[in-house]
């Protein structure tokens, strides 16, 4: 039967729309089915010391984990260990990011500068970053630049090439019927090949936030005396086993949190692009 009525000499009905206790109750339903497995992890994170499945001494139930996070939080040392962590990887994210996506269009775009730069570039993203902590940290002194230095390291590389892809990877069929229809060079590069290579892009960008999270904190493991990575390895030193859990946690929901604000903005700047909003 359609859901729409039909009376006579009226205009048909429109279905009515679900109470907004329902949509609600929807929604929760569906945030619980999608966060099933997570729930699972939760569940036997907290019942598996307790049964003696696993020693509590080394891998202690959620709850006293999260109760060590609130402590840290009490004493401001959590405020103090992520702030430091995050400062260093956004700002070392952000600066990869101003010069290497437009790098990385400059080389994609202009097949000369491709050629001169492809070996160092080859030679360079092969260079392991954490291989390179120790000449950062001679070169740099153990301070905030050498993190930061490393954070831009690392990131520049799937920037960059993620970029040279994307602009390499442009259907050939738009910049045919671009130049057809009189497109100067400027406007293809405008019109063309930046809306078209941006997805792909923002691939890179993705990879680069996670890649900044990861190789920050093994600096910061290594030689710093604040930020998330410290808190974790002073605490495996001390025994506060609790507390090196949470501070896995605390990592985990920043490169969670990093990576939805970079979905809003890809699916605010690729709006054009068809399921954009299903990304």
């Amino acid at each position: 039967m359609s859901d729409v009525l039909l009376t006579a000499g009226s205009a048909p009905l429109l279905p009515t729309p679900p109470a907004p206790w329902l949509r609600v109750l929807r929604q929760v339903l569906n945030l619980g089915w999608r966060s099933a497995l997570i729930i699972a992890l939760a569940a036997w994170w907290e019942l598996a010391p307790r049964l003696e499945l696993t020693d509590p001494a080394f891998f202690p139930p959620l709850s006293e984990v999260l109760a060590a996070g609130w402590a840290l939080a009490l004493n401001g040392q959590l405020w103090q260990h992520t702030s430091a962590s995050v400062g260093r990887a956004a700002g070392g994210f952000a600066i990869a990011v101003v010069y290497a996506v437009p790098l990385g269009l400059a080389i994609g775009w202009y097949r000369s500068l491709g050629h001169f730069l492809n070996p160092l570039i080859e030679l360079l993203r092969n260079t392991a970053a954490l291989a390179l902590l120790p000449v950062f940290i001679l070169l740099l002194g153990i301070g905030e630049v050498s993190k930061v230095a490393m954070v831009v390291y690392a990131c520049s590389w799937p920037l960059l090439l993620n970029t040279i892809a994307a602009v390499k990877q442009v259907d050939p069929l738009l910049i045919k019927s671009a130049r057809t229809m009189g497109a100067s060079a400027r406007q293809l590069f405008l019109k063309v090949i930046l809306p078209a290579s941006v997805p792909t892009i923002f691939v890179g960008i993705r990879l680069a936030s996670a890649t900044s999270i990861l190789v920050l904190v093994a600096a910061e493991m290594v030689g710093a005396k604040s930020g998330l990575g410290y808190l974790i390895i002073y605490a495996q030193y001390s025994f506060l086993i609790a507390d090196m859990y949470f501070g896995i946690i605390a990592i985990t929901l920043i490169g969670v949190v990093f990576n939805a604000l970079l979905q809003v903005a890809e699916r605010r700047l690729t709006a054009w692009k068809p399921g954009a909003g299903n990304t």
